[in-house]
Order: structure tokens, then C-alpha cells, then sequence
């Protein structure tokens, strides 16, 4: 199996792509530190740590070379590297995908940064630190079972129960080295993109306010060299707007998921000094008369529940093949979307998503339990997200709250309903172009842009019984399908928002063995004997589902088994339980808009 270890594969930040750049992915020196002594002992001065560990796997799989399951809180990682020659730079750069949960780095024994945040990325400038020759770089990574942090479907146990699994500590996404002007381009943000061919984008920078230019190039495609448009642009501040129009512009959507190409260069007084590519896609997102509309077309979303895990590597992606893949599968089954379940997924797979056409709704795994500091935690995490994945065209909905998860008491509690609120509105703040889901599920406030509802009822009849009265009035039920919780909280009413089904099916394979031994699971979900049923039971609640007229969307559970969590259109081993071709064949039947 091919791992993210070949530096010139696949760039890990496709959004920012620099020419230059070196991956640190391999193996580590490791050690388990269960007495939290590393510190104290200064096991960040060089020394040799007794294990090894394949990175960017987690200890828990069994790609990591370790394979333990035991929970071990607190995990050192040590490495020597050496700059590759010819590399010229005012700062270099140290990258991390993403460290579960809080991470200290250290450079040749001195203290290089700290992060907390178990699934966004981060990075240090450790030029200051190298020396010549061989340098050394130490992590000290901690991850409590803490219900209060961000953890998403990792179970605090960390045994797997019901729809919770096997944890994913410390390093478990790429790290890198990236040599970088001392004045440079940090961050770009594309504001607009529309299918008309306006495009319009800001240049953050990494510098003072000064005398700065910056110069775009759109490429007609990721692999082409044909300029369409260029801009350029001027300022004494610290950041830039470039503006274009594209002319005969290809919007993107699943069915044509064309992207352009952008270069970035940046000049200070005339003289050339970083340079960046990324890419967009041209496509709009509206809401209108309860439905969704993509490029102003309505489009029904057709969305498969998809939970990012792998049995021998767990949270980490296999491989880039194995990000492409999830998507590609997805594709074969006719769904125009995913949603994401309780994770932030590696950035490749987004590219994966925009190259191969897959809608996506993107969702921050949730803690357990509230406290003012849990929504401190959630909510700027959160936020960095978004800003690293707001320039995916793939992305057509922000989820930061799932089914109340870490906000037990919405209706008696107004600090979490008020935080809901608040998530909503900061998400809006960073990217105001894509709708947000306050609490996907059930329990929602006013602000929600969709109305989206869990209903696992079966049989089929029973789920269309409960909204026998919505297509009456239009109006959808008081309460959910979950110990009948109100959809939404006192104060606030359903306001006209496009209804999607954003989970349903979850049909559960009937293990073998007493049925004493079952996860509790099979006493919520409906269960079938083998996969003949399985397809049986999948036509009917997806026909059930089209004779729904006010229904804008769906979301079946799930893509993938996960666990002892047998439902998937896939098993763990992505071998498909029912024919692709055919389920395909039933999606365009009952949803040509799809």
C-alpha cells in the first residue's frame, strides 16, 4: 500500500501549492508516556525514543506499525531531517494536517510552537532553530479521554459502542517542509466565483503594510497552460483584491466539474517575491422556494452519509488513492453529494471532490459534553476550518453542530441555544456565500438556512405516516424521530427552509451469533438478513422518499460500514453489498434533477 511518503505525489495543501516542498512522513522515533514524565525529563533534547511509528498513522492502527488499542494519553514523536540542498528561504516552514488533540514542537531542543485542535492544520517558521547538518524535531502530542474537547465519533472509552469507534491520537495527517519568503503570500480567499465568470479573490499577506502588487493568471484547467484572463492589482495595506472575468466561462457542478486554475504572484516595489497556484470552480448556491438551486438550477441533493474511516488506519486516509476512491465510489452509486459525518476530512480528499464532481456538506466532529470552555474549543477550531476549506467549489453546506452533540440542554440551558446562534452567525462572518445548518438533526433555532431531520422510522410506511400532514400543509412535524425531540427549540419555527432528509435508511446487516450479543444499535435501526433484502428494503424507502414533494434532499445511511456499524452500501473493504450500476439506475429514475 502506497502512503503519502512520495513528496512529489500529490501536494498536501492544494488550495496553496508552492513548487518547493518536502515530506516528513515515514517513520518516527515514538514512545508511549503514560506517567507524563517526558516533560519533567526534557525528552524533547535530542534523545532517541525506544519505538517506531509509520506517520501520519495513528498508534491505534495497524498501518502505524504499533497496533494497540489501549488508550495512552500523552505520545512523544522524534525525527532528524536535513534541508534539501538548493532550497533557498527566508522561513521555513513546518506543517502538521493535523495532531489529535494538542501538540508541542520542539527544533533541535527549543520550543518551536504549540497547537490545540485534534483536525485542522498548523504550522511553525523554524528557520530561527535549524543548525547545519542534521537538525531534530520533537512532538509531544496529548489526547485526554475528555468529553469536553472535540472528538467527533471517537469513543471516550475508547472502546467501540453504538455509533462510536476506536480512537485517533496524536499525528494522523501529513507533515511537510516548505521553504517560503521571509515576506510572502499567507492565505488566499476566493470571494467570488460565480457561473457568469466573475471571479474575484483576496491576497492575504504574510508582511507589513508597504507598496505591494499582485498578479493573477486563470488557466482554462488544472492541467492546462492556456491563460484566459489575467488581473492585477495595487496596495499599501496587507492584502490584496484581484478581480476577473473569465470569458466563455464552464461552471462547475457534479455533471461538469470543470476548474480553473489560478496563479498568484506577489511583487514589492516591482520586485518579484513569492508565487502560489490554486484553483476554483465557477457555481452558485442559492435557496429559493424551499429548495436548492446550483447554478440557478434546482438540484435535488442525493447525499450518502460518509465517516472517513478505514479499518487498518482508522481517521487517516490509506493513501491518496484511497481519498479518490471513497469519492469515486460515491459517484458509481449515483449520489450527487456527501455529507461528511463528525470530521474534517484531509484536503486531498476535497480536491478529490472538486476534480471528480461530488457535492459536499462539511461537519465539525463534536464533543460530549458542555462547558463554556467545550464551546470555546468548538467554536474556533471550527472557524479554522472553514477558512482552510472555504475555496473548495465541492463545498455547498457548513454543519457545526450534529444532533446536539455537547449541548445536552438546548431547552431548558439559553447559553446553548444562544451558542448555536452564535455558530451560525461567525461561520456566516468567514464565508457568507453557503448556507449553514445550526444543529443538523432536530432541536433547531431560527437561523437555520435548512431544515434538516434524522428519521431512521421503518418500515418505509411508517416513516411516510409521519408527514402524512406535511404534504397537506407543508408545515414538517412538531418533533423528531428520536425520543420525539422538538425540531425546533421554544421560540423558533420552521420558516419556510428546504426540508432535507439528512439521515435515513441505516439498514443494519443481522449479525451472526445470539442475539443477546448485538450492539444496541439494532434495537433503533431497521436490520435485514442479507443483501437480497438489503436491495429490497433500499428500493422501497428510496421510492417511498421521491413521492415526497417538499422534500429537497436526502442523505442515506451510510457509504461505508464503520465498526461493528454494518449498514453500508460498502464494507470496510470498499467491496460494494449492492450492484453500483443499478442503484445508480434507481437514483436518476426517481430524481432526474439529482
Amino acid at each position: 500500500m502506497r502512503t503519502f511518503e512520495d513528496p512529489r505525489a500529490h501536494h498536501p495543501r492544494p488550495q496553496m501549492v508552492r513548487q518547493q516542498w518536502a515530506s516528513l512522513d515515514g517513520w518516527w522515533e515514538f514512545a508511549f508516556d503514560d506517567a507524563n514524565a517526558g516533560m519533567a525529563e526534557r525528552w524533547f533534547d535530542g534523545r532517541a525514543l525506544p519505538q517506531r511509528i509509520l506517520t501520519p498513522f495513528p498508534y491505534q492502527s495497524n498501518a502505524s506499525g504499533i497496533g494497540s488499542r489501549d488508550i495512552h494519553e500523552v505520545m512523544w514523536y522524534s525525527r532528524s531531517f536535513e534541508v534539501p540542498d538548493g532550497w533557498d528561504y527566508g522561513s521555513l516552514l513546518l506543517h502538521f494536517g493535523a495532531v489529535d488533540y494538542r501538540a508541542d514542537v520542539w527544533v533541535n531542543g527549543r520550543v518551536a510552537g504549540r497547537n490545540r485542535g485534534g483536525h485542522v492544520p498548523f504550522s511553525f517558521d523554524i528557520a530561527p532553530y535549524l543548525k547545519s547538518g542534521t537538525n531534530r524535531i520533537t512532538v509531544r502530542a496529548e489526547d485526554r479521554q475528555d468529553p469536553y474537547q472535540p472528538r467527533g465519533k471517537q469513543s471516550s472509552s475508547g472502546t467501540p459502542v453504538r455509533i462510536y469507534y476506536y480512537c485517533t491520537s496524536g499525528i494522523w495527517q501529513n507533515v511537510w517542509l516548505e521553504p517560503v519568503p521571509a515576506l510572502r503570500i499567507d492565505h488566499l480567499r476566493i470571494t467570488e466565483s460565480h457561473p457568469d465568470g466573475r471571479l474575484a479573490l483576496t491576497v492575504h499577506l504574510h508582511g507589513p503594510a508597504s507598496d505591494w502588487e499582485a498578479e493573477l493568471d486563470v488557466l482554462d484547467g488544472l492541467d492546462s497552460e492556456t491563460v484566459c484572463v489575467q488581473a492585477r492589482a495595487g496596495s499599501r495595506g496587507a492584502s490584496l483584491t484581484l478581480c476577473a472575468q473569465v470569458p466563455d466561462p464552464q461552471a462547475w457542478s457534479p455533471s461538469a466539474p470543470h476548474l480553473y486554475k489560478l496563479r498568484v504572484r506577489l511583487l514589492h516595489r516591482g520586485q518579484p517575491i513569492d508565487s502560489v497556484e490554486a484553483y476554483t470552480g465557477l457555481r452558485s448556491i442559492e435557496l429559493k422556494d424551499g429548495f436548492f438551486h446550483l447554478n440557478g438550477k434546482r438540484t435535488f441533493l442525493l447525499m450518502a452519509l460518509d465517516q472517513g474511516y478505514w479499518p487498518d488506519t482508522l481517521l487517516a486516509a490509506p493513501s491518496d488513492e484511497a481519498l479518490r476512491a471513497d469519492v469515486e465510489w460515491a459517484r458509481r452509486f449515483g449520489f450527487n453529494g456527501v455529507r461528511k459525518h463528525q470530521k474534517i476530512e484531509h484536503e486531498r480528499w476535497l480536491y478529490w471532490c472538486d476534480v471528480l464532481g461530488l457535492m459536499v456538506w462539511e461537519e465539525m466532529p463534536n464533543a460530549r459534553s458542555w462547558s463554556e470552555e467545550s464551546e470555546e474549543r468548538l467554536e474556533l477550531e471550527w472557524l479554522r476550518a472553514v477558512v482552510r476549506d472555504a475555496n473548495h467549489p465541492s463545498i455547498v453546506a457548513w454543519v457545526p453542530v450534529v444532533e446536539s452533540f455537547g449541548f445536552p440542554e438546548l431547552t431548558r440551558h439559553p447559553h446553548q441555544h444562544d451558542f448555536l446562534e452564535r455558530m451560525v452567525a461567525r461561520t456566516r462572518l468567514v464565508d457568507p456565500t453557503r448556507p449553514v445548518i445550526d444543529n443538523d438533526g432536530w432541536q433547531h433555532t431560527d437561523v437555520t438556512d435548512i431544515c434538516t431531520i434524522h428519521d431512521y422510522s421503518h418500515p418505509v410506511e411508517k416513516l411516510l405516516e409521519r408527514y402524512a400532514s406535511t404534504l397537506l400543509t407543508g408545515l414538517p412535524p412538531d418533533t423528531g424521530w428520536h425520543k420525539a425531540r422538538e425540531l425546533f427549540l421554544a421560540g423558533a419555527q420552521y420558516r419556510g427552509q428546504p426540508i432535507v432528509f439528512s439521515e435515513v435508511g441505516g439498514y443494519l446487516l443481522v449479525p451472526e451469533g445470539p442475539e443477546r450479543r448485538r450492539d444496541r444499535l439494532y434495537d433503533h435501526y431497521g436490520n435485514v438478513r442479507n443483501e437480497d433484502e438489503l436491495a429490497q428494503r433500499y428500493r422501497t424507502l428510496m421510492q417511498g422518499l421521491a413521492s415526497l414533494p417538499f422534500l429537497a434532499g436526502l442523505c442515506y445511511t451510510q457509504l461505508t460500514d464503520v465498526e461493528h456499524e454494518q449498514n453500508g452500501l460498502l464494507t470496510t473493504a470498499r467491496v460494494p453489498r449492492l450492484p453500483p450500476e443499478q442503484v445508480a439506475d434507481l437514483h436518476r429514475a426517481l430524481w432526474p434533477d439529482s
